[in-house]
């Protein structure tokens, strides 16, 4: 068992959520790596800090781009009209940033992510060089800076440079904004080498990624293994829009997810980024390689790129996690929120994990999605909610290589303690507090935040919010016009 610090004292729940359970007066230990040493339910609360309210595990964001926080709202007028016009705002506003820039806007959206029950988060950092394309003198310069953030605010990171050689599928040059991206298989080696000789505290870890078929060659695909060892994870933007569905048809012969799982070691170490646009088959080949997809409802939406078929999938035993993409939303809550209730609209259904649909939204007939060993769904997990967050929990840590998702003994200590009194869970019983945290408004009931065994929420507040958000602020005057 590892030693525990004389700073992190026994902690005792008044509820605490383990496996599908809520246990009362749990007394739990952490040791010096931030991982849980010991739990008791019914526990001696005697030499402990009381923690009163629901505590939850903290909820893994498996997909962002941190610089775009300093631009949420700046692409909302009468154009851009489409996803490929806002990305020509986006490339016009990421030319101006400096690394300095981009640590004060990645320490305010860690911040933010905190208060609302992120504790890790993943990071697919594609803004490597200086305008222009030139390299920087030190080729981590970038990255360092995501790291310095989220060592400054407390979140757990996995950090993932993203490979990017070309615009398009027809191997197209570089131009513009998209020059500060340009990255290849050797590059993203020596990176993520320069990375690791840092002195890393056990809350980073780094992950491999691939922007999208668009921007990687085939030859880089066949590749990929020399690169990538062991359990690291691998993401990659896929079928995010229809037109680049025609576009790898168009190119490759097979649809972007089809041509992915034909020629890449697709399995349980991959996350696929949206992935909106699939037909059943490729529906079915990514729930039996195991691989996980990353779903950014608010993004997706906000790009108007389409609505994946959850219900079809995870009925398949499909596996899906949570991320902010684009940072129009900030919150868990609300992206699950979001997931769900457009499910609901395309299925015309109040039970979308508990049905399965087609990936037209037809209603299939009845399979439940989330299940305990004997085929029940039941507990604190009962709800859509409590369904939503189990793979929100398990599926994205699964994602991220990241050992939580869980409270048990040996995962790490990074939870969430939702307020029992707050207006939105007042009076709920253990079987509905999750559905009303996820569906009753959106004020936000989190009240501590806990990441790998410290506290960095405290009473809904950050100690660092102050500094940070006006570092943040000082940077958004300069940028808040797009050229």
């Amino acid at each position: 068992m590892p030693p525990r610090t004389p700073d992190r004292p026994p902690l005792h729940f008044d509820r605490l959520l383990i496996g599908d359970r809520w246990e009362r007066d749990v007394r739990m230990e952490t040791g010096g790596d931030g991982r849980v040493a010991a739990l008791s339910p019914r526990g001696s609360g005697e030499g402990c800090e009381r923690v009163a309210g629901w505590a939850v595990p903290g909820v893994p964001n498996v997909h962002s781009h941190s610089f775009q926080r300093a631009m949420a709202g700046l692409a909302e007028g009468c154009g851009p009209d489409s996803f490929w016009r806002w990305r020509d705002v986006m490339y016009a506003f990421v030319d101006r940033l400096t690394p300095g820039d981009v640590e004060a806007i990645t320490a305010q959206l860690y911040v933010e992510m905190l208060k609302s029950g992120f504790t890790c988060v993943g990071e697919f950092h594609y803004l490597h060089h200086a305008p222009g394309g030139r390299r920087y003198d030190d080729p981590a310069e970038m990255s360092g800076r995501i790291v310095a953030a989220a060592r400054t605010v407390g979140i757990g990171l996995v950090h993932m440079p993203v490979v990017y050689e070309a615009g398009g599928f027809g191997g197209n040059a570089l131009q513009g904004g998209q020059r500060r991206f340009r990255m290849d298989l050797e590059g993203a080696a020596g990176l993520l080498e320069a990375l690791r000789g840092e002195s890393f505290e056990p809350g980073v870890q780094l992950g491999w990624a691939l922007h999208s078929l668009r921007a990687v060659s085939r030859e880089t695909l066949g590749r990929l293994d020399e690169f990538v060892a062991g359990d690291a994870p691998v993401h990659i933007h896929i079928a995010e829009q229809e037109r680049e569905v025609r576009d790898c048809l168009a190119h490759r012969g097979a649809r972007p997810v089809e041509w992915l799982l034909d020629h890449a070691p697709v399995d349980s170490r991959w996350c696929l980024v949206h992935a909106t646009h699939v037909a059943d088959e490729e529906m079915d080949g990514i729930a039996a390689r195991g691989a996980v997809v990353g779903l950014c409802p608010t993004t997706e939406a906000n790009l108007g790129d389409g609505l994946f078929p959850l219900g079809a999938f995870a009925a398949d035993g499909g596996r899906f996690g949570i991320g902010t993409d684009s940072h129009v939303s900030r919150s868990p809550v609300e992206e699950l929120r979001l997931l769900d209730y457009g499910q609901r609209l395309v299925s015309r259904s109040r039970s979308v994990l508990g049905t399965e649909h087609d990936s037209a939204g037809r209603e299939k007939g009845a399979r439940s999605a989330v299940r305990d060993a004997g085929g029940r769904r039941e507990g604190a997990l009962s709800g859509a909610g409590g369904a939503l967050l189990a793979h929100a929990w398990r599926d994205g840590c699964g994602a991220l290589g990241w050992n939580a998702g869980t409270i048990d003994a040996g995962a790490r200590a990074d939870l969430v303690v939702l307020d029992d009194g707050h207006p939105a869970l007042l009076g709920r019983g253990g079987e509905t507090v999750l559905d009303s945290w996820v569906f009753s408004g959106t004020e936000n009931p989190v009240r501590h935040v806990m990441v790998g065994g410290r506290w960095v929420v405290r009473d809904g507040r950050h100690r660092r919010e102050e500094e940070v958000k006006e570092a943040f602020a000082e940077v958004v005057r300069r940028h808040s016009r797009v050229a």
